[in-house]
């Protein structure tokens, strides 16, 4: 899946949530999965994508990336509730 994107993953508790950007999500779900990247995603565990948004260029996604980073906690979880109200993993469903 080649396209810009801004995706929420979280814990498996869904206690701490992570915004990120990126042109190819099944690609860089994993790369959180196997914790390739030393840093927040691999230290609080936050692997478990919720949400996404697909966009048609890439700057799109990043202005919307920074817009999200800044809300609060409660209108992400309403944003993500929205989508995938029980919160599962999305990133199997992309594999098919």
């Amino acid at each position: 899946m080649k396209q810009p994107c801004v995706y929420i993953t979280t814990n498996r508790n869904n206690t701490t949530l992570y915004i990120g950007v990126t042109s190819n999500l099944v690609q860089r779900i994993y790369q959180h999965k196997i914790k390739l990247f030393k840093g927040f995603t691999a230290q609080y565990n936050v692997d478990k994508l919720v949400y996404f948004e697909q966009f048609e260029d890439m700057e799109s996604a990043i202005t919307r990336e920074k817009r999200l980073k800044v809300w609060k906690r409660d209108w992400k979880n309403r944003l993500i509730n929205e989508m995938n109200p029980c919160w599962k993993e999305l990133y199997f469903d992309l594999m098919c």
